[in-house]
């Protein structure tokens, strides 16, 4: 009798486990692939037949189409360079240049992935859009407060996500380091409301 009680409270704790960080892997949409620069991430393989179960269970569950890996490669932002999670209420910097691509979009989310609500229902930049300076660097400011130039405003929500598209692009499965993928940069003021 003990050893079929011992046998059963095994089985619920493994399968409690089991389920549990399946919860957790699915929740929190944890690549098994990914590439990271800075403080972007992406998942080389989500657009590919040889995507993870888990991602392809997120996919399924959220009803997004990913870019075919063929087609170019999605970079997501939660954080700044120094990992602190982007907050709508304080100032935001992306500085500097990306990887060579034909185009590429830069988009505000909410973590639920909705585009973030504002006054002006502006909700990104494409490439082609963006004001550059002579050498081709960009500055976009990420604030609730207007700001000259290249802005885009968050609403003042209390967590957003900043996703990067490039289509026709040689970044993939085998970019490795920084300087072969150059990301800009997120930088946060400190400035809140």
């Amino acid at each position: 009798m003990r050893l079929l009680i011992g046998l059963l409270l095994s089985f619920v704790i493994a399968g409690a486990i089991g389920l549990g960080s399946t919860w957790f892997a699915l929740s929190n949409n944890v690549p098994f692939a990914a590439l990271s620069l800075g403080a972007w991430k992406a998942d080389p393989h989500r657009g590919s037949t040889g995507i993870d179960p888990y991602a392809r269970a997120v996919i399924a569950r959220n009803g997004e189409l990913p870019i075919g890996v063929g087609d170019g490669i999605t970079f997501i932002a939660d954080a700044d360079d120094a990992g602190r999670p982007l907050d709508g209420r304080c100032d935001v910097t992306i500085r500097g240049t990306t990887p060579p691509a034909r185009y590429f979009t830069l988009t505000l989310y909410s973590p639920s992935g909705s585009l973030v609500a504002n006054s002006l229902s502006r909700f990104g930049f494409t490439s082609q859009e963006l004001v550059r300076d002579r050498g081709g660097d960009f500055e976009v400011a990420v604030s609730p407060r207007a700001r000259p130039g290249n802005w885009l405003p968050t609403g003042g929500v209390e967590h957003y996500l900043l996703v990067m598209r490039f289509y026709d692009t040689s970044l993939g499965i085998a970019t490795r380091a920084g300087r072969e993928a150059p990301m800009p940069a997120l930088i946060s003021s400190g400035k809140c409301t």
